[in-house]
C-alpha cells in the first residue's frame, strides 16, 4: 500500500530570506523609534487627577440625557443635509473631471495629467482644513461645511470615476464609432450605461463618509451636530455629550445599512 507523499517545499533563496528579515527589522525599528519619540508621560496618564476625571466623566457619558433628544436630532438632521448637499455637488462636479482624468477618454496627455494633478491636490487637504478656510472666509455657517464636503469629496470621487471610466469595454465605443454614431450618442448610449451604476454606488458610499465628516465640522463652526458637541463639552455637560454620541452612532449605523442595501441593488 503506497503512502501519499507531499511535494517538497520550495526552497527559499538566501537573498529572499535576507530581504524579508531586513524588511521586518526596518518596520520594527520604525515602530520603536516612533514609540520612543512620543515621550509618553505615564505618570501623568495614570495620575490620581486623571483617574478621578475618568471616574466623573465616563459614567455620565453612559447616562445620556434623553431630554435633549429633540435639540440633538435637529442638529443631526442639519448634519445629514450638509453631507447630502456636499456629496451631491461633488458627485456632479467629479463627472467631467473624471472624464478628463481618464486616459482612454482624453487624447491630450497634458490635459489628462493636469486633471489628475488637480484631483491629487484636492485629496491632499482633509475636509477639516478646507472647512477652516471657508469658515474664515464666509463665516461660521452650514454653507461653509457644504463647500468643504463638496470640495473634499470631489477629489476622491473624481479619482474613482476616472478608474471606472478607464475600465470600460472600449469595443462597445469602437463598434458605435464604426456605425457612424456621434460623440453625444457614444457618451449616452455607449459609455454612461457602463459607468453609471458604479458612479451611483461610489456616490452613495461617499455620502456615508461625508456624514461622519460633517459631524466633526461643526466643532470649528461649519454647522451640524459638532456645534452641540463643542457647547456641551465647554459646559462639562457629559450626559448631553453621551446623548449626542448615541444619536450619531445610531444614525450613522442606519445610514450604513441602508446605503449598503442600495449599493447591492445598483451594482
Amino acid at each position: 500500500m503506497s503512502t501519499l507523499q507531499l511535494p517538497p517545499k520550495p526552497r527559499v533563496s538566501p537573498i529572499k530570506k535576507i530581504r524579508k528579515w531586513s524588511i521586518a527589522i526596518f518596520i520594527t525599528a520604525i515602530y520603536i523609534w516612533t514609540y520612543m519619540s512620543l515621550e509618553i508621560k505615564w505618570d501623568r496618564i495614570f495620575s490620581d487627577k486623571t483617574i478621578d476625571s475618568f471616574g466623573r466623566v465616563i459614567p455620565k457619558l453612559f447616562s445620556p440625557d434623553f431630554s435633549t433628544f429633540g435639540k440633538i436630532m435637529d442638529k443631526m438632521l442639519e448634519t445629514i443635509l450638509i453631507a447630502y448637499t456636499g456629496s451631491l455637488m461633488a458627485a456632479i462636479i467629479a463627472i467631467p473631471i473624471g472624464f478628463l482624468a481618464a486616459s482612454n477618454m482624453v487624447k491630450s496627455k497634458a490635459l489628462n495629467t493636469a486633471s489628475k494633478w488637480v484631483l491629487n491636490a484636492i485629496r491632499a487637504f482633509p475636509e477639516l482644513v478646507i472647512a477652516i478656510i471657508f469658515v474664515a472666509s464666509i463665516g461660521p455657517r452650514p454653507f461653509a461645511g457644504v463647500l468643504a464636503i463638496a470640495i473634499g469629496s470631489t477629489g476622491m470621487l473624481g479619482k474613482l470615476y476616472s478608474e471606472v471610466i478607464e475600465s470600460i469595454d472600449m469595443k462597445v465605443v469602437e463598434a458605435m464609432e464604426a456605425n457612424g454614431a456621434n460623440k453625444i450618442q457614444i457618451l449616452f448610449y455607449g459609455i454612461m450605461p457602463q459607468v453609471l451604476p458604479e458612479f451611483l454606488s461610489y456616490s452613495i458610499y461617499r455620502f456615508e463618509i461625508d456624514v461622519r465628516a460633517s459631524s466633526i465640522l461643526g466643532i470649528i463652526g461649519a454647522g451640524g451636530i459638532g456645534t452641540l458637541i463643542t457647547i456641551a463639552t465647554m459646559n462639562r455637560n457629559w450626559s448631553e455629550v453621551g446623548m449626542i454620541l448615541l444619536v450619531i452612532i445610531v444614525v450613522v449605523t442606519i445610514i450604513d445599512i441602508a446605503s449598503s442595501a442600495i449599493r447591492k441593488r445598483i451594482v
